[in-house]
Formats: structure tokens, sequence, C-alpha cells
């Protein structure tokens, strides 16, 4: 892995830097990547990568950061989406992440599933940057009655009717790969992801698992087997290039690693993309043990909680230069949308840790933004063969994110103390049971 210079920031309070467009532009990245790394693919040798890596034990070469697009379609309309892809791969970020569900929320009296990933089809038709120096990473849904998204599956045609159930069976997996690769206009997906699973387990934010749900669900799961064996098919068809799971278990992990190895394609599985934030920390034990062992690399989402971490939404005045919100911010926009991280339901104890943090952040000189994304590009299981997806949407937003990658902003021991400190008064307190 090839790193640039890394700036390194203590508690100790530093003077401020502010980061321009054309500071960004003007640093160092990663050229000619094929020779650095020994790749031989065309395209890896013909882009700018910051940070680059591997994801898990694939072939992937992709930057540290990771352009998350789930408001493209929603907060953000094709001039947006197409500011924010150019800017981003302008500055190294090869890596796109997206799903036939975006965008979000459904409740928006604008949702349309696909949406985003039609917009990522028209940037790709207009050739603004060559595919092949892309890493596109989309996602199937898990089980969802009655799902529009599951209806959408027959694009460019009309929604089915009456909507079908979302299902991870062989025939809804390849309708969805083949959907996908017509919404995006291109022939192949490099990394596709399993959005959640099809048997019932604790996810987004619910720590405990129901027993009694699990017995409702056992005798109509569709078998992790075949998804895999569907997967499997598709690899082989050239669709889809790696697989990827998400909102996953560790007993789900060591039963993906079993049917890849069934089926011949354990080289196959490269990442987990789990929440992973400084609110909720729940990836660092047993996960972060098995995708250890198995060599598979994170892509924690939402890093920064739905914007909470961002600063923006504290109510106590904390000095930092952080971007203020606007009406078309998430929690200003939907009232009830993530209520685990929404300033205005969420726990005490989650605003109150937020509120430290940017205390720290504000003493080691850096934007509460900064602070989130710096403490996740420090964890081992992101910095050896993962990414981190972040998203905006407006550019100022995106430019503060891109940032800590492109200047290499590392958290020193005393800041990363301090983080642990107010983790440990309260683990994971935007979780529930």
């Amino acid at each position: 892995m090839i790193m640039m210079h890394v700036k390194s920031y203590s508690s100790r309070r530093s003077s401020r830097r502010m980061v321009s467009s054309s500071s960004l532009l003007g640093l160092s990245m990663l050229t000619a990547a094929a020779n650095a790394l020994s790749i031989s693919t065309s395209s890896a040798s013909a882009t700018n990568i910051c940070n680059a890596r591997y994801l898990g034990k694939s072939d992937l070469l992709v930057s540290e950061s990771c352009l998350g697009t789930m408001t493209f379609g929603i907060q953000n309309n094709d001039d947006d989406a197409f500011q924010q892809l150019d800017y981003a791969t302008s500055n190294g970020c090869n890596f796109i992440d997206t799903a036939e569900l975006y965008p979000v929320p459904l409740t928006s009296p604008d949702y349309r599933a696909g949406a985003t990933e039609e917009i990522l089809g028209r940037y790709i038709a207009k050739d603004r940057v060559s595919r092949e120096d892309l890493v596109i990473a989309t996602k199937i849904s898990g089980y969802s009655p009655n799902s529009s998204v599951a209806a959408a599956r027959s694009y460019p045609n009309e929604p089915i009717s009456p909507p079908p159930d979302c299902r991870l069976d062989s025939a809804s997996v390849k309708n969805a790969v083949d959907a996908s690769l017509r919404r995006m206009n291109t022939d192949y997906i490099d990394l596709y992801q399993v959005h959640w699973p099809d048997r019932y387990v604790p996810a987004f934010g619910m720590t405990t698992f129901r027993h009694k749900q699990a017995q409702q669900r056992e005798n109509d799961e569709v078998s992790i087997l075949e998804t895999a064996s569907a997967l499997k098919d598709m690899i082989d068809e050239g669709k889809i290039r790696y697989i990827g799971l998400s909102n996953e278990s560790t007993f789900g992990c060591s039963q993906w690693i079993d049917a890849c190895e069934q089926l011949g394609i354990r080289d196959k599985l490269a990442t987990i993309q789990n929440s992973y934030n400084l609110l909720d920390r729940r990836f660092d034990s047993e996960l972060a043990e098995a995708c250890h062992h198995y060599d598979i690399g994170l892509l924690p989402w939402s890093v920064l909680a739905g914007g909470l971490l961002s600063g923006k939404y504290n109510k106590r005045h904390i000095s930092t230069t952080g971007l203020a919100s606007t009406p078309n911010s998430r929690f200003l926009r939907f009232g009830e949308y993530m209520k685990r991280w929404h300033p205005n339901f969420a726990t005490k104890t989650t605003l109150d840790a937020t509120e430290e943090y940017s205390q720290i952040a504000s003493d080691a000189g850096l934007t509460p933004s900064e602070l989130a994304i710096g403490f996740v590009r420090s964890r081992e299981f992101v910095k050896k063969n993962g990414s981190v997806i972040v998203g905006a949407t407006t550019m100022e937003q995106l430019k503060e994110n891109l940032a800590p990658f492109v200047d290499n902003v590392t958290l020193d021991e005393e800041i990363l103390a301090r983080i642990d400190e107010v983790h440990l008064k309260c683990k994971d307190p935007c979780c529930s049971l």
C-alpha cells in the first residue's frame, strides 16, 4: 500500500489548516499503480489512486475513500451527482458504492427504486471517466415483502405490479444483477454485495437476537448456498467480479465462507459493509476477528452517523470550523429518518457523546467530521484491506469529507485514548435492543 505524507494531529490545540480545492489537486497521488503494485491491468496503470489498497484478497485496487451515492436522486440531482463524481475521481477516489435500493429515504415522495444506479449510468455514458478506471460496487436487497425494489427489476419497463418480494433465491439474484447492469450502462459489476440477509438477523442498530422472529422465518429462508451459487453463475458469465456482504453477522460470515469454499469461489468473497463509527463500534469484536482471519475487508457505512457526527446539529456551542446545516440537511428535511442518529430522537447518551467528540476535535484543531473520519481510518481492518465510504449532499461537504484522505490526517495516541474514554462511558449508545 502506498501512502502519502502524513499529517499527524495531537490533542493539544493546533492552528486550523484550510484545505482548498487547488491544494487538494496539488497533492501527490499514486501514479502508475500497475507498476508500483505489480498489477498488469491497463485500467490500474491509467488511474491515479489515493492511498491505494486491495479489497480483501481480491485484485480490486481501490482508493482509501469510497464515494457513497445514496443521496443521488432525492437530495442530489444529476448535475449535483456529476459534480461530486468529477471531484472525487479527480482527487484520487476511484471507488463508487451504490445499491438497487437507492436513493434514500424510501419514505420521500420523490423515491424511486434504482434511480441512483440510473444516474451513475448516465454519468458512465458521458465518458467523463473511463469505466475501466472505476471500481463500482452495488447491492442486491435482502428479504423484504411486497417490495418496490423487486418490482423495479423490470427496468426499463414499467415496475412489476403487484410488487413481488425481495428474496435472495437464484432467479431473484440473476434478475437483480441484470437490472443493475442495464441501469448503470455497464456490462460488469466489480463488487456485488448482499445488502442484508434473507434470513432474520438483528440489523440497522438492533443488538438482540430474537428467537421467535428467527423461528418464524426458518422454514422460509433462502439458503446462503443457493445465493452464493447464483452469484457464482454471475461470475462465470462475467457479469460480476467479486462478492461482498453487508449488514451481516459473524455467524453469517462463517456460513458464507463455507458456501464459497464448497463452490470453489472462496477467493471471490472480498468485503463486508457494516455500520461503523464513533457511536457504533460493534464491529470491533467478533466480526473484526472473523474478518481478520478470513481476509475480508470492511467498508464502513455511516461513518458520520448520518451526519450527526459532523457537528452541524450540535445544541451546545463548541468552537469548530465545521459546516453548518442547511434546509436540505438530512435530519432537517426528513423528520423521522434514521431515528437512532436523529438529533430530535437519539438518546441523551448518544447526543452527549457526540458533543464530547466535537470537543476533542476542537481541541485538536479539527472539524468533527475530520475527527470521525480520522478515527475510522485508524482501524486496522480498514487500513489493511478495506475502504471508507463517505458521501455528501453539497460540494463543501464532499471536500471536507475527502480532505482527511488526501491530507492523510492521522490521529495520535492521545486523541485515540480520549476517544476510547468517551466510548467506555457508554458503548455504542445509538444502538438498541
